[in-house]
């Protein structure tokens, strides 16, 4: 797969080669960047910035939203009417999760996408990012949410990052991260809120994978307290509305996976085990106590099956 397209710093960027001509400003969101790509039978590869997983289980809990998300929206049918060779298109994104801003979960989608890349016909590694409207469009065409802009063609001798107010997230009731901007040469780099720190709004797999005790409040809370906190009812419900969304039985095990995912991807706790987090196969079984009753109840007043 292509690699991921570095985001550097902007005040790091050499004059020309981000701020020139028109720039498009787009929301800088919190996650982790994810990639993918269709095969030539329509099976989708998905990577993040440093690993490409062939088994859906070694997909971490925060980013199994948005590959179910991708799954379950991509048209693969659009894409190959509008491409001669749809394996040498590949889309990258960011799905996202808790990495320290706290969005509308809802409403966000858990995977946006943000740019296109189309390998040449003659050789696979020859290629180029489309520039930002051009991508866009495809997401939209493929049935995907490309993340949103703030701006559009705007001068690039208007824009000075010194002077420029972060403006108000799509996602959520305050500040966005940062905005990345963007030219159509394919340069790219991001303006984040609170530059002065130098801490990174959208962290790469290992913070995701392996994060350190100080992740969060909650990175390394008994499993039990994070059922507790964490397995709501409302998450149950949520999580069995989904499933009968999709004609699926909400069964116990389909219920609990999907309420692990929300916590996984909607809080601060953070997955590991062995002192680096919580042990996912622990939080199961403590999500499970909880998910199995309230399935029961819902069973014995006739709502829904509870399924085992």
């Amino acid at each position: 797969m292509h690699p991921v397209p570095p985001l550097p710093d902007i005040r790091e960027v050499v004059d020309g080669d981000v701020l020139d001509g028109h720039l498009w400003l787009l929301e800088l969101v919190d996650g982790t960047r994810l990639r993918f790509q269709m095969d030539d039978s329509g099976l989708l590869r998905f990577g993040d910035a440093e690993t490409t997983y062939d088994d859906p289980d070694a997909v971490p809990l925060p980013l199994r939203p948005a590959v179910r998300w991708v799954r379950e929206r991509f048209d693969r049918e659009a894409l190959r009417d509008a491409v001669p060779t749809p394996e040498r298109v590949e889309f990258f994104g960011v799905a996202t999760h808790h990495c320290g801003t706290d969005y509308d979960w809802e409403r966000l989608p858990p995977f946006l996408g943000a740019d296109v890349w189309i390998g040449s016909e003659s050789d696979p590694a020859d290629g180029a990012f489309r520039p930002p409207d051009a991508a866009a469009a495809i997401f939209e065409g493929i049935g995907l949410e490309p993340i949103n802009a703030v701006a559009r063609e705007v001068n690039a001798r208007d824009f000075d990052p010194d002077g420029y107010a972060v403006p108000a997230s799509a996602w959520r009731d305050g500040p966005a991260a940062g905005v990345v901007v963007r030219n159509k040469r394919g340069g790219r780099a991001k303006l984040a809120a609170g530059e002065s720190s130098g801490r990174s709004d959208t962290p790469d797999s290992e913070s995701v994978v392996a994060a350190e005790p100080d992740a969060g409040p909650e990175a390394d809370a008994a499993p039990e307290a994070v059922a507790t906190a964490h397995a709501t009812d409302e998450r149950v419900e949520r999580a069995v509305a989904a499933l009968s969304r999709q004609g699926a039985t909400p069964a116990v095990d389909a219920v609990v996976e999907r309420v692990i995912e929300s916590i996984a991807r909607e809080t601060l706790v953070r997955f590991g085990g062995g002192g680096r987090g919580v042990d996912p196969d622990r939080l199961r079984a403590s999500v499970r106590d909880r998910v199995r009753p309230a399935l029961d109840g819902r069973a014995a007043s006739g709502d829904s099956p509870s399924g085992r």
